[in-house]
């Protein structure tokens, strides 16, 4: 498979991208129902890979189903967001360490490969390529650490924070700055430093759950502008 071409996502998981983006962007503020007919006529879909959408943003938490309410979007605040952002950053800190005592050669290969790939989604200027890209190099780590519940849970909390994860890549010189780190990673894991993968990896996703929450703030003044004065308003 071409790095620079993966596999390609179903409508469902396609639109699911689409709607999660809505939803942490503010598009969709928490609280409003997702009528399933009203999303098919704006995406301009039929109202099965909807239904599948929101059956998968269910799965992680960012759409409450309910029987005879449908789909709502659910309360996330500030607080709980930073919270699991450092729940994350401590189960990757891990997998890192573990990594680092317990990869195997061929492992080793696959990580160099993955972070190769991400090197060219970076000089290909596309973030969103790099993000799926950046999923499989984690993948890599969490397999490596040889603890198969650990790498359960690491990436259950990532598929929940991935839309937070992908869309803070957009901010300026992002990915580039974490191709870098990404860089110093594989590099502690391949010579076998623990303790440096560990925190290496740990400042990674603490500094993206910081990064995100300047771009939601950001993108949510887009989408939502404060009124102007009544001085102003002339």
């Amino acid at each position: 498979m071409d790095a620079l071409n993966p596999t390609p996502v179903r409508r469902s998981e396609q639109l699911g991208e689409e709607i999660e983006e809505r939803i942490v962007t503010g598009v969709y503020a928490p609280g409003m129902r997702l009528d399933e007919q009203d999303l098919a006529a704006d995406f301009g879909v039929s109202r099965t890979p909807i239904r599948e959408a929101l059956i998968q943003l269910a799965s992680i938490g960012l759409v409450d189903i309910r029987p005879r309410r449908g789909a709502t979007v659910p309360e996330m605040s500030a607080d709980k967001l930073c919270e699991m952002f450092e729940v994350m950053a401590e189960l990757e800190s891990m997998c890192g360490r573990l990594a680092a005592r317990r990869i195997l050669p061929a492992e080793q290969a696959r990580l160099q490969e993955a972070h190769q790939a991400c090197e060219a989604a970076r000089d290909a200027g596309k973030p969103d390529l790099y993000y799926q890209l950046n999923e499989v190099f984690h993948r890599c780590i969490y397999d490596a650490s040889h603890n198969n519940f650990l790498a359960e849970q690491a990436t259950a909390l990532h598929r929940r924070l991935r839309p937070y994860r992908r869309l803070q890549l957009r901010v300026r010189n992002r990915m580039a700055s974490s191709f870098s780190e990404h860089a110093a990673i594989v590099e502690a894991i391949i010579a076998g430093k623990g303790d440096q993968a560990a925190e290496l990896l740990r400042s990674h996703v603490i500094v993206q759950g910081e990064r995100f929450t300047d771009l939601v703030a950001t993108l949510r003044q887009m989408n939502n502008p404060a009124p102007l004065e009544p001085a102003e308003a002339l």
